[in-house]
């Protein structure tokens, strides 16, 4: 027995120190791979789908100097079920589209270590969600409030099933619809964790660019480095 927990120990002490050595060898700063994006379509929620959004990305990221890579607005979008005419096709979900991390912001801050670490204890916050320019975006208690950001997902980063529209018609709507948002500076009316995330706040009013600005926010998206 003696034998068998010194072993035990010994392969817990391993562990540790292989966990810690992971940790130290993981950059405090680095090249920009996050930001929220200075602005949005102008025209509410009507990104031009998934390829208008990252379309958005890269260039708000090449006019700040980091167009060297793949960037990715973070949005998922619902599956269809089945029908006579047409099988049913899988949703699309924000996780799996932006690498694998890490994200530091445009001032070289660690918003996340990897995809796990992003949907639960990230650093994003009023101070370190910051645009491509490096500036801070208006939270609850500025004029206007624009903590309202774009995502279409649950606070794990999945899509939503298909019955209820929860990205402006997958991104393509600037009138019908709602889409759901999260709170950059994690804070809302209610004490609650809703409240609280970055991803998966409430839906908003509408999808045009007046029900967004009415809901507290103006179109914005998180956009990653998928490379």
């Amino acid at each position: 027995m003696p034998r068998i927990r010194t072993l035990a120990a010994t392969a817990a002490a391993a562990t540790a120190a292989a966990l810690l050595g992971a940790c130290a060898s993981l950059p405090s700063t680095g090249p920009m791979s996050f930001f929220i994006s200075s602005t949005g379509s102008g025209k509410g929620a009507d990104l031009g789908g998934l390829a208008g959004a990252d379309a958005l990305c890269q260039r708000l990221a090449t006019a700040a100097g980091a167009g060297g890579k793949t960037w990715r607005a973070y949005l998922s979008v619902p599956g269809t079920f089945p029908s006579a005419n047409a099988p049913g096709v899988n949703g699309v979900n924000a996780r799996d589209r932006i690498g694998k991390g890490p994200w530091y912001n445009a001032k070289g801050v660690l918003i996340a270590r990897d995809v796990e670490h992003l949907h639960n204890g990230n650093m994003i916050s009023k101070d370190t969600a910051l645009t491509e320019k490096g500036e801070v975006v208006k939270g609850r208690g500025d004029t206007p409030n624009e903590h309202d950001i774009l995502t279409g997902s649950r606070a794990d980063g999945t899509a939503f099933a298909p019955q209820t529209d929860t990205t402006c018609k997958s991104w393509t709507s600037s009138t019908d619809g709602s889409a759901i948002v999260g709170h950059h500076d994690r804070i809302g009316p209610l004490p609650d964790n809703w409240a609280k995330s970055w991803n998966f706040s409430h839906q908003s009013a509408g999808c045009s660019q007046e029900a967004l600005v009415r809901t507290g926010g103006s179109g914005r998206l998180y956009c990653f480095a998928a490379n």
